[in-house]
């Protein structure tokens, strides 16, 4: 196990320090770090700690809680097409960003946006599990987060159809796109108690996860209270998911291929694959956001879009993968 944590944490850690140094600035290695360590408002300085240091965390906590929040789903569903924005919460997040962006409090107010994207992903929650009920099953749970999802998307959709003002809607759209750019420090502070309880939930979940690969019988004769399982795994999910979505818009495939990446290097333990797609997708998102900025410094590149890019492909490699070893 150690053998994957261990290049996957060095990996994570250069990375975070590529991002720290790499930007349109052109700032030099020392310059870099003077201004990061000193303090003072010199503009090397304000770049490091108001522009940089912020989107590189921000990168690190996304990534981790969805590469975590994907591996913990698709163990409880035993399906490796499940990701964490199933149950309705990334949807629900994006909806009241939206609605905060149309209304204008985003602009009257500096945290209204992330503020209504956790109100909404809150609500995503509660309609989950009322939907769902306190017994049900994992095929509930499913069709739970598709309705949620689908009335959020719905929903949203109807808000940008009836928006009297194109500019909120370029806006609306660009946003939904996900990025880290312009993040601050008050961003950061914002999602982490959100991380820090969402990831603490979901990495309770290991054993309970192992005894689910015998079905939900067998796990419940070992002592695994399935129902508490389920409730853990949904808070933990809508911690995580509704903080990354209320600070950076939508990030979509983090959570759903690193999961895949990594599982052959892991075993057939869900309880291993966690921490290991946490890794993992603080690589893929600091991987990514670096990309973002090399590739087209001069474009605003969203973070979103490439994380599709790259994602997409791969996961349908993966599915012509998996065809092949069953045929």
């Amino acid at each position: 196990m150690s053998r994957v944590l261990a290049p996957l944490a060095l990996l994570a850690l250069l990375l975070f320090a590529g991002s720290l140094l790499i930007g349109p600035a052109g700032l030099g290695l020392a310059e870099s770090l003077r201004g990061l360590m000193q303090g003072g408002d010199s503009p090397v300085t304000l770049v490091m700690r108001e522009i940089r240091l912020p989107r590189a965390l921000l990168a690190v906590m996304i990534g981790a809680s969805l590469g975590l929040a994907g591996a913990a789903m698709q163990g409880y569903l035993r399906n490796p097409l499940a990701e964490p924005g199933l149950i309705g919460v990334s949807g629900s997040a994006a909806l009241g960003a939206v609605i905060a962006i149309q209304t204008g409090l985003s602009a009257s107010f500096a945290l209204g946006l992330p503020l209504a994207a956790l109100a909404g992903a809150l609500l995503a929650v509660l309609l989950v599990m009322a939907l769902a009920g306190p017994r049900g099953t994992s095929l509930t749970l499913i069709l739970a987060g598709i309705a949620v999802s689908a009335l959020a998307a719905a929903l949203t959709s109807l808000v940008l159809n009836l928006s009297p003002n194109p500019f909120a809607a370029s806006e609306i759209v660009f946003w939904m796109m996900g990025s880290l750019e312009d993040r601050s420090m008050t961003h950061v502070w914002l999602a982490l108690p959100f991380m820090i309880v969402g990831m603490a939930l979901l990495a309770t979940l290991g054993r309970g996860l192992d005894a689910l690969t015998l079905g939900e019988d067998a796990a419940q004769a070992m002592g695994i209270h399935v129902s508490r399982l389920r409730l853990l795994l949904v808070l933990g999910t809508s911690c995580v998911v509704g903080a990354g979505t209320a600070v950076a818009g939508a990030i979509g495939f983090v959570g759903l291929v690193v999961p895949h990446i990594l599982r052959p290097l892991v075993g057939a333990h869900p309880s291993r694959l966690l921490w290991a797609s946490a890794l993992g997708g603080a690589v893929m998102v600091l991987a990514a956001d670096i990309a973002a900025r090399v590739i087209l410094p001069d474009r605003d590149l969203k973070l979103g879009v490439l994380t599709a890019l790259v994602g997409a492909p791969l996961f349908l490699h993966l599915i012509l993968k998996l065809r092949k070893e069953r045929f």
